[in-house]
C-alpha cells in the first residue's frame, strides 16, 4: 500500500498526522480535581504527555508525567497478553501495574515536596 505513495501522498499524511496532534493538544480534557481543589491530581499531565509521545518528544514527555511509557508498556502487554496467554503473564501484569503505581505515587510525592502542585 505504502509503496504506491508519492511524495505528495506522503506530505498529505504527515499533514494530516500533525494537524490531528494539533487538534488534540488544543482539546485536552480539564482535570475536576483541579478544577474543584485547585491542586493538581495524581493523574494530571497524562494528556500532555501523550501529546508529547505523539509529537516525538520524549524527554518532555517523561517531564509532564513520568508514568507514561511504563503505563502504555503494561496496556501493550496486557493487550499481547490476552491473544496470546503467556504462562505468567498475570504475574508480569501485576509486577508492572505494582511498577506503575510507585511511579505514580512517587513522581506525586516529589511534586508535593517541590511545590509543583499549582
Amino acid at each position: 500500500m505504502f509503496r504506491y505513495l508519492n511524495g505528495l501522498g506522503a506530505t498529505i499524511l504527515l499533514t494530516s498526522y500533525q494537524d490531528i496532534v494539533e487538534w488534540i493538544s488544543h482539546h485536552l480534557l480539564t482535570c475536576p480535581f483541579k478544577k474543584v481543589f485547585l491542586i493538581d491530581c495524581p493523574g494530571c499531565g497524562l494528556q500532555r504527555s501523550i501529546v508529547a509521545l505523539l509529537r516525538g518528544d520524549f524527554k518532555e514527555s517523561w517531564h509532564m508525567y513520568p508514568a507514561t511509557l511504563p503505563m502504555l508498556l503494561l496496556i501493550g502487554f496486557i493487550f499481547v497478553n490476552s491473544r496470546i496467554n503467556f504462562r505468567y503473564g498475570i504475574w508480569i501484569v501485576k509486577i508492572l501495574s505494582g511498577i506503575v503505581f510507585l511511579i505514580i505515587i512517587s513522581s506525586y510525592i516529589l511534586k508535593i515536596k517541590n511545590h509543583q502542585l499549582f
